[in-house]
């Protein structure tokens, strides 16, 4: 009986005991930065950037405390090669001179969904600007079959290309522009405890 009671006894103090704090990596493989852009004024350009990393920290409580990441502009794929090399030359990311852009937080806070509210800096082209992402609750954790320790979160934005640089535009004969200002961007991320 006391074998009993010394196994309840332990049992419940493993509950009790508060999660500790934890850093958690990008998972690429089951990651996705993507973002889409008006185009003509009638329908939508969507791509996504193939190589980026990123990181997240928790406290205690399982509280998302900071969020950062960076990602690759020469992985910029819009399924057509022509118009990726043009995103990466001088007319809009200039990929040679700033091959990367960057997201550090610098202030969440909690959101009504339960989510965040994530502000941070992020750089383009050499420009930072402030930026809130709308960052929904994490989900898990979970363990994959490798035994790595998983959350997952969905964030998303919409910034205005021209506050970053990125200028480039032409004019349509029948009025408008060929691409629009507005950039909606989308990250589903998967993310791994660090070991």
């Amino acid at each position: 009986m006391s074998l009993l009671r010394t196994a309840l006894a332990a049992v419940s103090l493993t509950v009790a005991l508060p999660a500790a704090a934890a850093t958690w990596q990008v998972d690429p493989a089951h990651s996705q930065v993507g973002f889409e852009v008006d185009h003509m004024m009638i329908s939508t350009v969507r791509g996504n950037f193939g190589t980026f990393t990123g990181t997240a920290e928790t406290n205690a409580s399982g509280t998302l405390t900071r969020l950062a990441g960076s990602v690759s502009i020469a992985s910029v794929d819009t399924d057509d090669a022509k118009r990726d090399g043009h995103l990466q030359s001088g007319d809009f990311f200039d990929a040679a001179t700033f091959p990367e852009m960057t997201f550090s937080s610098t202030k969440i806070t909690p959101a009504d969904s339960g989510g965040y509210q994530v502000t941070g800096d992020l750089t383009i082209r050499g420009t930072t600007r402030p930026v809130t992402l709308a960052v929904a609750p994490l989900k898990g954790p979970v363990q994959d079959a490798w035994g790595n320790t998983k959350v997952g979160t969905k964030a998303t934005a919409t910034i205005n290309r021209q506050d970053f640089g990125v200028t480039w535009n032409k004019s349509l004969d029948a009025g408008g522009v060929v691409v629009g200002d507005d950039v909606r961007i989308t990250l589903d991320l998967q993310l791994a405890q660090a070991k």
